[in-house]
Parts: structure tokens; C-alpha cells; sequence
């Protein structure tokens, strides 16, 4: 088992630690799939994955900025996670066990592009000027909080531009794409752009495998969950992983047996 997907851990780590204590040999790698929530680095939350020798890949969702910039240090600063820093997979393709993957973290926000409209801004660089214009309300100390919350958790269209550039064998996302009915046909576009037949997400803690008309597959991972390359589930996660939305027009969706 070269690697796994885990789904949003919430700060839930028991079950990753339960999940490997039950395999007989851990995998290669991890993915985490965002909101971590790190109350502390995560080079220590991920202790369970490093001490048995598994390199550790993430990309952030929408919660990983909850308690402010002190959460998002946690989880992104290099000075504080020498051992994971370098796993950060939003807006860049890495080799991982011999497979290109692309990483897309963060969520559509409306201030910069409103899920399922066109996009507000288009770069970070924009982001000041703007909210000096559409926010004169919020004081320095104010505007510097939202300015940093966006540009670290909002999906921007200069990372999917840029990763549309790229080539990968699979995408992993925090949002889903277009087999969810919340999720957005910006990210199964993305994927096929970049050569991708495989899409990975959480956000929505359901565990399911779905595939497109074309063969574009996703795979749907829950809270806390661990799945494979193959769609197998390594281990359940969270109980309040939820049904299967309804189907979506274009997609086969089966839920994923434990």
C-alpha cells in the first residue's frame, strides 16, 4: 500500500493512530485532505504517520484557519514543522510513490470567487486595494485579519490557472468537483486539463466513489477516514460520516464498502 487519502481529521488523530495500529504495514505516504484544525504543529499531531515512517502530504481546507493565524502557523509555518512543511501540496505537483499529484486546498469564498459564479479577483495582489474598497468599514488590524484569512483559505483563480499549466496523474482537492451537488465543474475541468483521471476530496464527509461519463473518477473520502488508491477504505473515521447525497446528472456515484 503505497498510499492513502485521509478526510477532514478535526483534530480527531485517535482515529488515524487506531486506523495504523490495525494495518500490518503502514503505507509509504499519507495525504491528508484539510481541515486539520491544528491546535498545535503538525509535525507533532502527525506523530502517529511520521514515527512509523510515513511521509506526510496536505493541502488545507476550510477550517485550518478557525482560531486565526496562530491555527494556520500550525499547520503551514516551515519554522515550526520541519518535517511536514515540505508535504504542502496546494498549487504545486509532487512525485509522490512514483505518482504525480496536484493539490488544490481551500474553499470558494464569495469575496474572491463565489461558488458556482465567476470569479471577483483573480490574484492576491488584488485583494488590498479591493477590500480597501468594498470593506472602508474594518479598521488596519481588521482588514489585515480578512486579508490573510483569504488570501491562505479562499480557492484563487491564479492557483488554477497556474496548476492548469501542470501535468498530474491525480488531484486532490478540499472541495469537491461536480459529483457532489455541492461541489464545482471548475475543479472536474482542472483535473482534465492537467491529465488527471483520478480526483481525491473531503469537505463534505461522505466516503464514495463516483465516475463520469468520460471515466473521471472521484473518490470521496470522510472525516478522519483512510482510503487507497484503489478506493478500498484503509479504516473508518468519524461516525458522523453522512449518506450519500442524491445523484448528480453525468456521474455514477456508489458508496465506498468498509
Amino acid at each position: 500500500m503505497s498510499l492513502v487519502f485521509i478526510g477532514d481529521i478535526h483534530q480527531d488523530w485517535h482515529h488515524v493512530e487506531a486506523g495504523l495500529c490495525a494495518l500490518s504495514v503502514p503505507p509509504a505516504a499519507a495525504i491528508l485532505l484539510g481541515d486539520v484544525e491544528c491546535a498545535l504543529p503538525l509535525d507533532r499531531l502527525a506523530a502517529p504517520l511520521l514515527d512509523r515512517g510515513v511521509a506526510v502530504y496536505w493541502i488545507h481546507g476550510n477550517h485550518d484557519h478557525d482560531a486565526g493565524p496562530e491555527m494556520w502557523a500550525n499547520l503551514a509555518a516551515p519554522e515550526r514543522n520541519p518535517l511536514t512543511a515540505a508535504g504542502a501540496l496546494h498549487a504545486r505537483v509532487a512525485d509522490i510513490a512514483g505518482i504525480r499529484v496536484a493539490g488544490l486546498g481551500g474553499a470558494f469564498l464569495p469575496h474572491v470567487w463565489p461558488a458556482g459564479a465567476s470569479p471577483r479577483l483573480y490574484g492576491r495582489e488584488e485583494l488590498a486595494a479591493d477590500l480597501a474598497a468594498s470593506r472602508p468599514d474594518l479598521g488596519p488590524s481588521e482588514a489585515a485579519a480578512l486579508r490573510h484569512f483569504l488570501t491562505t483559505t479562499a480557492i484563487w483563480p491564479e492557483d488554477i490557472e497556474f496548476l492548469s499549466g501542470e501535468k498530474a496523474d491525480i488531484l486532490v482537492t478540499h472541495e469537491a468537483p461536480s459529483s457532489h451537488p455541492a461541489g464545482l465543474r471548475v475543479l472536474d475541468e482542472l483535473a482534465r486539463t492537467m491529465g488527471a483521471r483520478l480526483i481525491v476530496h473531503g469537505h463534505h464527509h461522505i466516503t464514495s466513489d463516483a465516475e463520469a461519463d468520460d471515466g473521471l473518477r472521484v473518490l470521496a473520502v470522510g472525516a478522519a477516514w483512510a482510503v487507497d488508491l484503489d478506493g478500498s477504505v484503509v479504516w473508518r473515521g468519524a461516525k458522523r460520516d453522512r449518506p450519500l447525497p442524491r445523484s448528480v446528472d453525468g456521474w455514477l456515484v456508489r458508496p465506498i464498502a468498509a
